[in-house]
Order: C-alpha cells, then sequence, then structure tokens
C-alpha cells in the first residue's frame, strides 16, 4: 500500500485516488460548460459559428503551447501542489468570468480556464499512480480516464436547466465552486509532498532540460500524443457541436440538452471498459483500433446522408462513437506509464500527450466548423472524423511495435 492511501482513508473516507478523479470531474465542468451556452452567447454577443468553434476549444490553448511544461513542473514542485494550484486557478477563472461583459474578456478568461485544466490534470495520473496498488493501477487509470465524458455529461445535462433559471453568468459561477470544494479536500485528505520534491532535487535526479530532452527524443511519447490529437480533436468538434445540430433537427430544450449529455455520458463505459480489458491482458493495440474503427462508423451513421431521415439509427451512431471510442483515452493514459522513457518523465510525458490532445481539441471545433459553412451542411462531417481515425489506427500499429521493441529490451 502507498504511502499516501492510509492516511488519504482516514481523513475523508474515501481513496485518495477517487478524490483525484473527481477534481479531473471539476475541472471538465469548465470545459463542458460552454456548449449549452453558446446558443445564449451567440444571441447576446452575435458570435458566428467558426467564432463560437474558437471560443469552444480555446480552453485548450494553454495546453497546447504549455502542456508538456505542466509536466515539468508537476515532477519538479510536487504532484499534490500543482493539482490544487490548478484548481484555484479555474475557480478564479470561473468566478471572474461570471461578471464578463464583453466577448474579448470571455475569450482570455477560457484561456486562464485552460491553464487551470491542464495543471490538475497533467499531474493527475503519475498522482493515482503513487496512491493505488500496482496490481489495480489500470483499472483506476480506466476511471481517470472517464473524468472529461463525465464531467461534459453534467455540463450538458444540467446547463440549459441553470442557464434558463440564472443565465449563463450564474451557470459561470456555479461550476467554478467545485474546483475550489476540491483544492480544499485534497489539501486536507492528501499529505504535503513536499518531501518528493525535495529529494527529487537532491538526490541527483536529472533536472528539467535533461527530463524534456528524454522525453522529446524518445518515440513513445510522441506516438501517443499524436493518437491522442487523432481522438480528441474529432471528439470535442462531435460533442460541442452536438446541441446546435440537433437544433436544426427540431430536438430542441430539454430534450436535445438530454440527448447530447448522455451522448457524451457513454463515453465513461468505454474508458472504464478500456482499464479493466487493459487489466485482463488485451493487447492495447486492438483497444485502440476498435476504438477508432466504432467512431468511423458512428459518424458515418450520425451525419452521412444515408441516414438523413432516420434519425434513431443516427443518434445511434452517435452513441457508437462516444461510447466505443472511450477505450482509446483509458488506453492512452495506460502506456504513457509504459511509454515514458523514465519513472522521472511520466508526468512530462503525460503533459506531452495533453498539449498534442489540446492541438487536436483546439483544431478540431474550428475546422469542422469551416467545413460545415463550406459544403453547406453537417452531412460530410464524417469524412473528416474518418480520415482522424484512420491516422489513429496507423500510429495505434507503430505504438504496438514500439511495445514489442521494449519488451524484446527487457
Amino acid at each position: 500500500m502507498s504511502r499516501f492511501s492510509t492516511q488519504g482513508r482516514a481523513s475523508g473516507g474515501l481513496h485518495p485516488a477517487w478524490i483525484v478523479v473527481l477534481a479531473g470531474i471539476s475541472a471538465a465542468l469548465h470545459v463542458g460548460k460552454l456548449p449549452p451556452a453558446l446558443p445564449v452567447l451567440q444571441h447576446e454577443l452575435g458570435i458566428t459559428l467558426v467564432q463560437s468553434g474558437f471560443l469552444l476549444s480555446l480552453v485548450q490553448l494553454a495546453s497546447m503551447v504549455l502542456g508538456i511544461g505542466a509536466g515539468l513542473a508537476a515532477d519538479s514542485i510536487g504532484l499534490r501542489r500543482c493539482v490544487i494550484i490548478g484548481l484555484w486557478v479555474l475557480f478564479g477563472a470561473g468566478l471572474a468570468g461570471g461578471f464578463a461583459e464583453d466577448a474579448l474578456t470571455l475569450l482570455l478568461l477560457r484561456a486562464a480556464e485552460g491553464v487551470g485544466v491542464l495543471l490538475t490534470t497533467v499531474p493527475a495520473p503519475s498522482l493515482i499512480r503513487r496512491v493505488v496498488e500496482p496490481g489495480k493501477l489500470t483499472k483506476m487509470l480506466g476511471f481517470w480516464g472517464a473524468f472529461m465524458p463525465f464531467g461534459m455529461a453534467i455540463a450538458l445535462l444540467l446547463g440549459p436547466l441553470v442557464i434558463a433559471g440564472v443565465g449563463w453568468h450564474g451557470w459561470w459561477w456555479l461550476t467554478a465552486a467545485p474546483s475550489a470544494a476540491m483544492a480544499l479536500w485534497i489539501h486536507v485528505s492528501l499529505p504535503p509532498d513536499e518531501r518528493s520534491s525535495r529529494s527529487l532535487r537532491g538526490s541527483g535526479a536529472p533536472k528539467w532540460p535533461a527530463r524534456l530532452l528524454q522525453t522529446l527524443r524518445s518515440s513513445g511519447p510522441w506516438l501517443i500524443a499524436l493518437t491522442f490529437a487523432a481522438y480528441s480533436g474529432q471528439w470535442l468538434a462531435v460533442i460541442g457541436f452536438l446541441p446546435s445540430f440537433y437544433t436544426q433537427s427540431g430536438w430542441t430544450g430539454a430534450l436535445g440538452a438530454a440527448l447530447t449529455a448522455l451522448v457524451a455520458g457513454v463515453n465513461i463505459l468505454g474508458n472504464v471498459a478500456a482499464g479493466r480489458l487493459l487489466f485482463r491482458g488485451v493487447p492495447a493495440v486492438y483497444l485502440l483500433w476498435a476504438g477508432f474503427g466504432a467512431m468511423a462508423i458512428g459518424a458515418f451513421m450520425a451525419f452521412s446522408t444515408l441516414t438523413e431521415g432516420l434519425p434513431v439509427v443516427r443518434y445511434m451512431g452517435a452513441l457508437l462513437f462516444s461510447a466505443v471510442g472511450g477505450l482509446i483515452p483509458s488506453t492512452l493514459f495506460g502506456l504513457a506509464t509504459k511509454v515514458a522513457p523514465s519513472e522521472r518523465t511520466i508526468s512530462t510525458t503525460v503533459g506531452w500527450m495533453m498539449q498534442w490532445s489540446a492541438v487536436g481539441q483546439l483544431a478540431g471545433p474550428p475546422v469542422v466548423a469551416w467545413f460545415v459553412g463550406r459544403v453547406g451542411g453537417w452531412q460530410w462531417t464524417w469524412v473528416l472524423t474518418c480520415a482522424c481515425c484512420v491516422v489513429g489506427a496507423m500510429l495505434a500499429m507503430l505504438i504496438s511495435r514500439r511495445l514489442s521493441a521494449l519488451h524484446t529490451h527487457l
């Protein structure tokens, strides 16, 4: 049992790994709070569809620029401290966002929220690794991989109801509160990590430039990072624009919100299943291929003109896209601990993976919005998603070869 586990249970009655997962969910609320607010923001601020795409993905800008830096910082200043800082940044930016009165202020604060999401989520897999028994790691990382769809589903379901009652400003304040609560919970439930940080600095361990070069010179971190980008860009684009797509299809109000929330929520099933399947010895490459294959088929069912008069088939396609696609993120989080070039570079590797995930999420929604505008509708969206799936499947094959080479050397 790790040195954190017993103390964490005693202070809060909940295993510290679950507290870290809850912190991730509170961060995901900041990502998911925007889609249900887009119609109101478009009306009040007059933003276009493409501008909405940038607003949707701008929270990932900090991750795109600073992802690997957050990993280096977490390895240097301490995992727990980094998560707490990130949660307070999210709280402050969310609270201030509720007072925004123009688009520019909101955009800047969305970028600040991106920093908070980054600082909260990058150290989390390494922190979970420290507080769970080795035999339970893959299962727990499966639950961790579900933090984003779970938070998104809550936001998509509750957002329209809250916005209708208190407006989007109140919605911003409400989603900020859990971040403050989780920062306090982690502060009192997980012991400080100063000792580990001091030992890192004083033990002759590699300093951050060496860890950075070690990570970037290894092919493993690059492969999982690019694979995450191929997944995340299309997932956020599809989920983010589903409310707009369903509005055009006549599924408005509570119905559209519930349908979209369910599509985001079923992604949890794939994430949890991936952890269990990896624990049982199913090769990671099979899970990645299954995920990308299902996303390609699901997107075709959801957007193709062949299903235009079949709303139930379209909705089933969206569910397939998200549910089985959920195999991918948990598998990649699990692989990060294996392909990292050393024990000291796990958080740096996760940061690099999150950085490229953010590249996909920043580019995906605007590209899809631009493409929809060019072709005059959503009917060819599946072409873009299938292209991402082909790239992801090819990268998965290279990851499999990399793992085989590592096993041979061992």
